[in-house]
């Protein structure tokens, strides 16, 4: 292992500060660290340092979509956005339902060495809302799963989600909700208001989500289990977290990028015009008043964390009409420029509280050893060396995802990850993958 010297960090936004890392730990951090021996040097003058990212929820489609997405190229997209870990979401074909297929994506990620993938494994076998899938083999297996979820489609049988939480108490495990009430959402296209009415569009209303967030909070509250709710969308959402929380009840939540600073507006007048599928997404995009709301509980913690939801589809299943194209967007590689848009240009958190929202929380939840660890002596070097000066436009082509559906190209986003460290082993450098 090479020793590697990063002078002048901003760690956290605080003052100038050198960063010594040494066989894939952080050696010393403050002026002591300038007078190492020989090192491999990085300038980082001018740049944030923050503690390597983690995301709670990702779609790298392997196995079975290799079209729209790798292991490896999101792995690489991850790198590129300054993540060190990744949770990988179970609706791959097959479906992440056993030890086999976890211990298969778990492999593909320390094969390719990008970032950690950490598998989520299913709740129900196939994610056919029937059965419960095998919990505790996937648990026990090399891939140590503890977030299980059918993201893509609600655990919609109470019945099943009480078992599925009572379950995973043996293990510490978490059981991760796509809160979407099937009955109420039959058909869903867009958000339900003026702008689904006047594109003809059927509605998918707030309280299809926010039912299921209520339901799922008693059950945990009554099993003393472990919830974490996926992509909160609406501000009903955010008050009945809050109110299961001020209860002391063991309840979670991850915001997206997407929801954070897009609103259903974009469906009836983006750059194209009307119906543009790009932002088509599920939950769907909300009103403006749902973003204030959702910015302010990612800031009081209320909501704990950010997670992408990063969604790759190949061309054909977004360039189509709007009622046949895939609900989804990618997000890795543009999570922190939103974050710095919406939340820390905003005033409503520093780069402290960026730090807690997307590397220490997502870990915590996740149970992931070895992240999530603040940038001092003796913990695991996962770095990320971030610019918040400069503004780029969004360009699909130089991404390194192995799809191009976002929602910002043509945006001009602040900041650029310049660098990135997995275990004191650079994975992107000057912006590019090493």
């Amino acid at each position: 292992m090479s020793t590697i010297l990063i002078k002048n960090a901003r760690v956290l936004g605080g003052e100038p500060r050198d960063i010594l890392v040494r066989d894939g730990v952080i050696a010393e951090v403050g002026a002591a660290a300038g007078k190492a021996g020989p090192a491999e040097t990085i300038d980082a003058t001018g740049l944030i340092a923050l503690p390597g990212l983690v995301d709670l929820h990702t779609h790298l489609r392997e196995p079975g979509r290799e079209d729209a997405e790798t292991v490896q190229t999101g792995t690489q997209a991850a790198a590129r956005g300054g993540f060190t870990a990744v949770h990988a979401m179970a609706n791959t074909s097959p479906v992440a339902d056993t030890a086999g297929v976890v211990e298969q994506v778990w492999r593909l990620g320390q094969e390719y060495g990008h970032c950690d993938v950490q598998p989520v494994g299913a709740v129900t076998s196939g994610l056919e809302g029937r059965q419960l899938a095998e919990l505790g083999a996937m648990a026990d297996s090399a891939a140590r799963v503890r977030v299980f979820s059918d993201d893509g489609k609600c655990v919609s049988d109470a019945v099943l989600m009480r078992r599925a939480l009572e379950y995973v108490k043996a293990f510490d495990g978490v059981v991760a909700q796509h809160a979407q009430e099937p009955r109420l959402t039959e058909g869903a296209q867009v958000n339900e208001g003026e702008i689904s009415g006047r594109l003809g569009l059927t509605g998918w209303p707030a309280v299809a989500e926010e039912a299921i967030i209520a339901r799922d909070c008693l059950l945990a509250a009554h099993v003393g289990s472990r919830l974490h709710v996926c992509h909160v969308s609406t501000a009903g959402s955010v008050e009945i977290i809050r109110w299961a929380k001020s209860k002391g009840w063991d309840v979670t939540a991850e915001v997206t990028p997407h929801h954070l600073l897009l609103t259903d507006s974009y469906v009836e007048r983006s750059p194209v015009g009307p119906y543009n599928p790009i932002y088509k997404v599920n939950p769907p995009l909300r009103t403006n008043e749902d973003v204030l709301a959702l910015r302010e509980a990612l800031a009081d913690g209320t909501i704990d964390c950010v997670a992408t939801d990063h969604a790759p589809h190949p061309v054909e299943d977004k360039e189509t009409e709007w009622a046949a194209a895939a609900m989804g967007m990618i997000g890795l590689e543009t999570a922190l420029s939103v974050v710095q848009e919406a939340m820390v240009e905003t005033g409503l958190l520093d780069w402290a509280g960026v730090a807690d929202r997307m590397s220490y929380r997502p870990a915590r939840i996740g149970r992931l050893s070895g992240h999530g660890s603040p940038l001092e002596a003796g913990a695991a070097a996962n770095i990320t060396l971030y610019d918040p000066s400069v503004r780029t436009a969004v360009d699909p082509a130089a991404m390194a995802s192995k799809s191009r559906n976002t929602p910002y190209e043509g945006m001009t986003l602040p900041g650029r990850v310049v660098a990135t460290l997995l275990r004191g082993r650079p994975t992107v450098l000057e912006g590019k993958l090493v």
